[in-house]
Formats: structure tokens, C-alpha cells, sequence
């Protein structure tokens, strides 16, 4: 059965009349008596019975008429409720990204967001590298913010965000003053390292050159314990310039660029390409490059510095 035939069922118990169902519902008369009969078939039992002219609903039949009207209200219900969800946006929107995207990068986009969609929860899928782009593909998560690139043909991409990977180290540092630093006046010195990620990826490759001689004390998974150790003294590390700013601007911290080009850091916005996009979904959009367009999202990389000779 379907919705269709109940509509149908409805009509006739409310007419009590198959021949003025019929023209409510705009079909002959024969296609209403078939529909009923098609129900009797399915449920196995007569719906109406018929006397003469005259119709009335048999035991099962009062039976059946509350249930299918109960169905058709639920329908209209949900229909309603997707009707608000479009003028009103509610649900959740899950964001895979990991901690340092959303505490250093993300604050003021999810700040907005919540303003402009109160009734939309946004829950973050706290996750690293690879595990954003296969949340996201995988249909767990509704948007990804990642380092770019990322080739997944499935994913739609958008950059939203642009900083430079530089080399953090404790501001009386011999280095601290150094405008940039080449992999060579590293060796000395012990690195902690980022334990893995597209980061990690590409530091492997400009140190490339010195890897027989550098010396890794530790490799680290988190944002913060890179900052704390390197205030302790336990090494030098590298990090997203947007990340400790707060650090460097204090005098706790000190950066400089990694030469002979700095290492620019770009973050994208990813979503699936085939994926039907709610209003919230859209919203999120939106704001995310509204604050792309205005801030220093998706700014240019500063050029490099020179050094005097």
C-alpha cells in the first residue's frame, strides 16, 4: 500500500461515497474501486460493506481508517518539520579537524556561525591529517578543515586559510634572532619534531638534506606540548605561525622563517561533491568564507626574507 491508496481510503470513509471520492481525488470511479481493492487484498480482509448504494466501514475497516489517518498526519508532520528546518536551521553539523585548526584558526567562524544559527549544534570530530579527509568521505563528518593538498576526486575543495610553518625556539636562543634559518644551522641543535601529518611530511623534505646529522630528541602529537616543552629549553620545534602568536607576542616564544623559501601552511575546507547541502550546511559556507574574505584567512605568505650580509 501506499500513501496514495490511504488518501484514497480517507476520502471514500469521509464522503461516504466512492463516486464523490472520485472527483475529489481526480480519478474515475473504477480507479478508486480498484485502489480499495487492492487494500482488502493486503490486508486481507473487506474494508467496507456495501449495500446498495449505501457504504459503511466494517469492523476492520474502522480499524484500518484510524491507523491510516494517524499515517497521513505523520506524514504532514514530517513535512512541516522539514518545511521549519528550512526557515529555521536545526540539527548538527559535524567538522572534522584537529585541535590547533579550531583553537587558533576556527574561533571567530564558529562564534558567528552560532549567532546566525543558534538551533544548529556544530560538533567537532577531533581528528589528524589523512583521518579528516577519510571522515569526510566516508560521510562521518559533513565538512573537514585540513592541510592542502588533497586529491580525493570525491571532495570539493575550498581554501580558506594561509600561514607560514616556522621555526619555533626559546626567545635567548642563539638562533632567536635569525630573520630565517636554513637546515644546515640546525644541526647542533636538538628538534622536537611533530610525530606525524602533512607537516611532519614536509619538514622530512627540507631537512632532507641534513638528515644523517640532525638529532631528534622528540617527536610530539600536540600543539601545546611544542610550545611548553620548547619555554622549558628541551629543544626547537616547528609550528603554524597563527598558532603561537599569543607566545611570541608575549616574549615567551620566539619564530623565524625557514629559508631558503618560507614554508607556507594552507588549510581547505573540504565537503563531499555529491552530498545534498542543507541550509545550515550552506550557512556554514558562508560564513567560513565570509571571515576568509575579511580577516587574514587566505592571505598571502610573506615574502622571503633576506638576510644582511
Amino acid at each position: 500500500m501506499d500513501l496514495d491508496q490511504l488518501h484514497t481510503f480517507l476520502e471514500i470513509v469521509r464522503l461516504k461515497s466512492f463516486s464523490k471520492a472520485a472527483q475529489t481525488c481526480f480519478r474515475t470511479q473504477p480507479a478508486i474501486s480498484a485502489q480499495v481493492r487492492q487494500l482488502e487484498q493486503e490486508t486481507n480482509t473487506p474494508l467496507f460493506d456495501r449495500l446498495g448504494t449505501r457504504i459503511s466501514l466494517t469492523p476492520a475497516g474502522r480499524i484500518f481508517a484510524e491507523y491510516a489517518e494517524q499515517i497521513l498526519d505523520l506524514r504532514r508532520r514530517a513535512q512541516d518539520a522539514i518545511n521549519e528546518l528550512e526557515r529555521v536551521p536545526r540539527g548538527e553539523l559535524v567538522i572534522a579537524a584537529n585541535e590547533a585548526t579550531c583553537i587558533y584558526v576556527l574561533p571567530k567562524v564558529f562564534s558567528q556561525y552560532r549567532e546566525d544559527f543558534p538551533n544548529v549544534q556544530l560538533l567537532v570530530d577531533r581528528s589528524y591529517g589523512a583521518r579528516v579527509v577519510e571522515a569526510v568521505t566516508d560521510n562521518q563528518a559533513d565538512f573537514g578543515i585540513t592541510q592542502l593538498p588533497v586529491t580525493e576526486k570525491k571532495l570539493q575543495v575550498v581554501r580558506i586559510y594561509s600561514d607560514e610553518i616556522m621555526l619555533l625556539l626559546p626567545p635567548d636562543h642563539p638562533l632567536a634572532g635569525a630573520a630565517e634559518v636554513t637546515p644546515r644551522e640546525l644541526v647542533s641543535h636538538p628538534l622536537l619534531m611533530p610525530k606525524s601529518g602533512t607537516t611532519r611530511s614536509r619538514l622530512n623534505t627540507w631537512l632532507e638534506p641534513v638528515e644523517d646529522s640532525i638529532q631528534i630528541s622528540m617527536e610530539l602529537d600536540s600543539t601545546e606540548m611544542i610550545k611548553r616543552f620548547v619555554m622549558a629549553g628541551l629543544g626547537i620545534s616547528f609550528l603554524a605561525a597563527s598558532n603561537c602568536e599569543e607566545e611570541v607576542s608575549a616574549g615567551r616564544l620566539a619564530v623565524a622563517s625557514l629559508g631558503p623559501e618560507p614554508m607556507e601552511r594552507r588549510l581547505g575546507l573540504i565537503y563531499r561533491k555529491d552530498k545534498a547541502l542543507s541550509k545550515a550546511a550552506i550557512g556554514f559556507i558562508e560564513v567560513i568564507l565570509k571571515h576568509a574574505s575579511s580577516e587574514k584567512i587566505a592571505a598571502e605568505p610573506r615574502t622571503p626574507a633576506v638576510k644582511a650580509k
